[in-house]
């Protein structure tokens, strides 16, 4: 019998807790990766995630066309594929928003945030290796959230009955992510992040820093988002 990888245990154990909650309007469709690209995050998880690491980047939650697609935080489809070496089938998610199609490692969209991150590790340390002896980089929340319009809606703009279970979920996910990783320093990628790993890890024997998000919404990170990245994880001790 194959022993399931802690992390993926976690994921599983956090896909069913979140499985139970209903989001109503504005939101239309929930996608939970951890459900359709169960197998690309089962790979990205033993390849990369096998022992404690220093530093772990987290994200907020999938976009659309990152880790909605891949399975894999801020999955960006090209990168999954070409540099992190992942290879599997992906599913589709319950109720598929028709402007915001799944279809896994062969979609053609690229996610901005997602290009900007791992393209920064791979310039910075040119190989998955080399990068991963140091860091991992995990999402808060799995769920991609999309109103009628297939815009997508953040976890901190939902309805407030649902979004604090949502939450508590998450944080737990969180603390057991980090009991297995043992990391001594976690990046929110972005206040959001930053926030919640304040308040899901107080008490833990870890530091809590923040880097700017690659968000092409923000302006920060259209001028120069690798050189501000870089500056706020040294200031932070991560390199």
């Amino acid at each position: 019998m194959i022993e399931t990888h802690p992390l993926l245990q976690v994921a599983d154990v956090l896909s069913v807790a979140l499985h139970g909650l209903e989001f109503l309007p504005p939101v239309a469709c929930v996608y939970n990766p951890l459900e359709y690209a169960r197998e690309c995050h089962r790979q990205y998880l033993e390849k990369f995630g096998n022992s404690p690491r220093k530093v772990i980047l987290l994200g907020m939650n999938p976009g659309p066309w990152g880790m909605a697609q891949t399975g894999i935080p801020f999955g960006e489809v090209a990168v999954v594929r070409e540099w992190l070496g992942i290879q599997a089938p992906v599913g589709r998610p319950v109720r598929e928003h028709p402007r915001r199609p799944v279809e896994g490692l062969s979609c053609r969209r690229s996610e901005v945030s997602g290009r900007r991150l791992w393209g920064w590790a791979r310039d910075r340390f040119e190989t998955p290796e080399r990068f991963f002896a140091r860091f991992f980089v995990a999402n808060y929340c799995p769920l991609c959230f999309m109103e009628e319009s297939g815009r997508n809606r953040t976890p901190d703009k939902l309805p407030m009955e649902v979004r604090q279970e949502l939450l508590a979920t998450c944080d737990q996910a969180l603390r057991d992510t980090v009991a297995y990783l043992q990391p001594r320093l976690v990046v929110g990628v972005g206040h959001f992040a930053e926030r919640r790993a304040r308040l899901a890890l107080e008490g833990l024997p870890v530091r809590i820093g923040r880097m700017p998000h690659p968000s092409p919404a923000s302006p920060q990170a259209n001028r120069g988002w690798a050189e501000a990245a870089e500056a706020a994880l040294r200031e932070c001790g991560a390199l």
